[in-house]
């Protein structure tokens, strides 16, 4: 894939999580405010450039621009660990079930339907609730409800390219099946599973924006979006920058992830051949 053949629209979606990591990760060292301080002097005041508080202020005096720096690099890197831990299991399994076949793919298989079987959502909330409550326990729920797409996925192509003549070529010289998947069927799958992790990216910052909203993530006084608008939600006519202004961060950022998987599809990348 070339970079001159991803629409514009991946592109400027790229920019914009670009700056957003960006900012969540530098703009803190030298922003004036602190995520947790609490201001009693300042309480729910509005945005403004002139108080210093561009973004205003929460319930509790604490700067709503410095929290939401601070939960964009949580949110984010808590998602981007999930999505790879979620990447790397359903990678695994869908080579063990497409290459081995038999009995090893139908107990795969059986256990990737499953998973399927439950809303995500609520199978991630399911999980949460049986550990305590933090941005580990988020990130194992995301993955554990995953990984299962990517197994599918991965499967499918595996299927689809294990009698390929290279692969027969491989096992004619005397390559072992370790050595074959390892050397020959990963590389062609990587692709693959880098471009599912791009679409799939959106829908984890929302997972976990949720499990946040439900208290199940980063406990107070740590920020995440999810928490934020939680946490905002009582003031949401007083004081409505509280609660709306993470909730468009959540937005943007979705959204950007989404166009930028919906741009490496349409850049050339055939999701059903794993090639571009």
């Amino acid at each position: 894939m070339k970079l001159e053949n991803i629409p514009l629209k991946g592109k400027i979606a790229a920019l914009v999580l670009i700056c957003i990591m960006a900012l969540s990760v530098f703009a803190p060292l030298v922003y004036p405010y602190s995520p947790v301080s609490v201001d009693l002097n300042s309480l729910s005041q509005p945005p403004s450039f002139l108080s210093g508080h561009i973004f205003g202020t929460d319930q509790e005096g604490r700067d709503i621009l410095a929290r939401l720096l601070a939960g964009g690099k949580v949110s984010i890197s808590v998602s981007f660990l999930a999505a790879f831990f979620a990447m790397t299991v359903g990678l695994a399994v869908g080579l063990a079930a497409g290459y081995f076949g038999g009995k090893v793919d139908a107990a795969l298989m059986a256990v990737v339907d499953l998973i399927l079987a439950f809303p995500s959502l609520l199978l991630a909330i399911g999980v949460s609730v049986v550990l305590p409550p933090g941005t580990l326990t988020v990130m194992l729920a995301i993955a554990s409800v995953g990984w299962a797409s990517f197994a599918r996925l991965v499967r499918g192509h595996v299927l689809s390219i294990r009698e390929a003549q290279f692969v027969d070529a491989a096992r004619a010289i005397g390559a072992s099946g370790p050595r074959i998947i390892w050397a020959h069927i990963l590389p062609q799958c990587v692709p693959l599973v880098l471009t599912l992790m791009a679409v799939k990216l959106g829908g984890y910052i929302i997972t976990e924006a949720s499990l946040s909203f439900l208290g199940l993530g980063a406990q107070p006084p740590a920020a995440t979006w999810g928490a934020m608008i939680s946490q905002g939600i009582d003031y949401i006519y007083a004081a409505p920058w509280i609660a709306v202004l993470p909730g468009l961060a959540i937005a943007v950022t979705a959204f950007c992830f989404n166009m930028l998987g919906e741009a490496l599809a349409d850049s050339g990348y055939d999701l059903k051949a794993g090639k571009f």
